[in-house]
């Protein structure tokens, strides 16, 4: 499976600093989104953070030990890198005052043969579109995911509620966290979106399936998306990062 990557951040159009955090390892096959939250300035901190240990360490793994390891041995290999970034961030939080209470999101994308290994953390999200179709693949860890869920509202009603930003965990909030994890067998045309609320509170799914349907480089669609949140009102930073796959090159 031949696979591209895009990834962009901005700080969208009311807030002073950008939290979010983006970046994809293209030699490893490897997608990362964050989305901080904190005191001034300590989400970047914590988004960073994430994004440096994670994609640091499982680069190390995938280069060194991936060859020959099942899928299984990956998404260990994810949930220690994932452990070790939050007990930095937690100690972090813990040991500088200008860092207390900060924590982000997570949401990763690592290749494994024609399988890509989701996991997440938080409500920043990954969605696949296959001919035509958007799915959301991850289930937010929120207090409204959290009541449709219990059936005290639906879909509709939580769209509207003013508590969308509340969630139930976060990297860096507590010493030990528990990652998502799922498979999703890729199959050629598949797009893979990892994006942070910033994008899927402001752009509905009908509207990024129809950006994802355009047969635009993937730059383009990527920066599409980040320009129909802004144009919405642009109300939190937003990140997206994508993967499209496609059938290996034939070498002529």
């Amino acid at each position: 499976m031949w696979l591209e990557f895009s990834a962009l951040t901005d700080i969208g159009q009311l807030r002073a600093n950008n939290e979010d955090a983006v970046m994809v390892d293209t030699e490893h096959g490897l997608a990362l989104l964050a989305d901080g939250m904190g005191g001034y300035n300590a989400g970047e901190v914590a988004s960073a953070l994430a994004l440096a240990t994670i994609s640091s360490e499982l680069a190390d793994w995938l280069e060194h030990t991936a060859v020959g390891a099942s899928v299984e041995d990956l998404q260990r290999a994810m949930e220690t890198c994932v452990g070790n970034a939050n007990r930095k961030i937690f100690d972090t939080a813990n040991n500088d005052e200008n860092c207390a209470s900060m924590g982000t999101t997570l949401v990763m994308a690592v290749a494994h043969g024609p399988t890509l290994v989701i996991g997440h953390i938080g409500d920043s999200r990954a969605y696949r579109w296959r001919a035509g179709m958007l799915r959301q693949i991850t289930r937010d860890h929120s207090l409204l995911q959290e009541q449709i869920d219990m059936g005290l509202l639906t879909p509709q009603e939580a769209a509207r509620s003013p508590h969308a930003s509340l969630i139930t965990r976060a990297l860096g909030v507590e010493d030990t966290v528990r990652l998502d994890l799922q498979q999703a067998p890729m199959e050629p045309g598949d797009i893979y979106l990892l994006c942070s609320d910033g994008l899927n509170e402001m752009v509905s799914d009908a509207d990024i399936a129809a950006v994802l349907d355009s047969p635009e480089p993937l730059n383009r669609l990527t920066r599409r998306l980040i320009d129909m949140a802004n144009a919405a009102g642009g109300h939190d930073n937003v990140s997206a990062a994508l993967i499209r796959t496609s059938d290996m090159p034939k070498k002529s």
